[in-house]
């Protein structure tokens, strides 16, 4: 990013953007849907029944995103505009919020966050973007006597490997942090080797879950879990998203383990370990 500041003020597009058109059709839809003789099933809608959808068509969206077909992201794109829209206008009836007041305050938020874009300020890098963007948000949050740690504002319903993702990116932010890379997957291996002390001789062994007392099962639920956390960590160090990762990870799971049952018709039980491994390596190979 360049150190010279080059101003330029946000200006609203055009009354005829073909954005804004779409926009004003979609809302009006929204309107006639939440009309007295509208949808019944729309009218039915709280602000509290329309947060599961929200967040289950974001995870559709984020897919969509993944798979890389544009039509389909348009399309999931626009479940999550039409959630978004459905509950502005159920806020706007009950004389709470609209779209309106929305948009107004997120415009806000862009330009107070954005000084080197629409102020005065100078920065030289992304890490500086960042790292102001941190500094804002703790003072609007001091401002409103809100909670100003740096760890505040990653929501606890977030995917646990994506949270875990932003909170090392909001402690590496302000500073706490390693010095490279190297110290992250050192981490790991630290853990790894906790979690080994703390399980019992010969738990291992076992042919299902463990038998542990319920202060070794304590201990090594969070040592599992300090390890898993050192691990998406290091994923954020390397500059991967542990989120991704994981479900990458399980799609080539269940492909493998779907090609494996076809060459078994289905049967898994019977098969002795070293026939099920060949299988498996098989399906690897396939699926790749």
């Amino acid at each position: 990013m360049s150190a010279e500041n080059t101003q330029r003020p946000a200006e609203p597009v055009a009354a005829d953007d073909p954005r804004i058109t779409a926009l004003r059709r979609l809302l009006g839809i929204v309107d006639r849907l939440r009309d007295p003789d509208g949808c019944p099933w729309d009218l039915e809608q709280t602000e509290e029944s329309m947060a599961p959808s929200l967040v289950e068509e974001a995870f559709e969206c984020q897919e969509a995103i993944e798979s890389g077909d544009a039509n389909e992201i348009a399309e999931e794109v626009g479940d999550v505009l039409l959630n978004v829209a459905l509950i502005c206008r159920i806020g706007g009836q009950a004389g709470r919020f609209d779209l309106a007041q929305a948009a107004e305050a997120v415009s806000e938020k862009l330009v107070r966050r954005h000084p080197h874009v629409f102020g005065a300020t100078v920065v030289a890098s992304t890490g500086e973007v960042l790292s102001n963007w941190e500094a804002i948000k703790k003072e609007e949050r001091r401002g409103k006597e809100q909670d100003d740690s740096a760890m505040a504002g990653v929501p606890k319903a977030l995917p646990a490997l994506q949270r875990a993702a932003r909170m090392c990116e909001k402690a590496v932010t302000v500073g706490f942090r390693w010095q490279d890379v190297r110290g992250a997957f050192q981490k790991i291996e630290e853990e790894l080797g906790e979690l080994r002390e703390v399980l019992p001789e010969g738990a291992l062994a076992a042919d299902s879950a463990p038998e542990f007392t319920d202060d070794v099962r304590a201990r090594v639920e969070a040592e599992l879990g300090d390890l898993l956390i050192a691990s998406a960590f290091f994923g954020q160090y390397a500059g991967l998203d542990p989120e991704r990762l994981c479900r990458d990870a399980l799609r080539r799971f269940e492909a493998r383990f779907r090609h494996l049952e076809a060459g078994l018709d289905g049967k898994i039980a019977g098969h002795s370990l070293e026939e099920l491994q060949i299988a498996w390596e098989s399906a690897k190979n396939a699926t790749e």
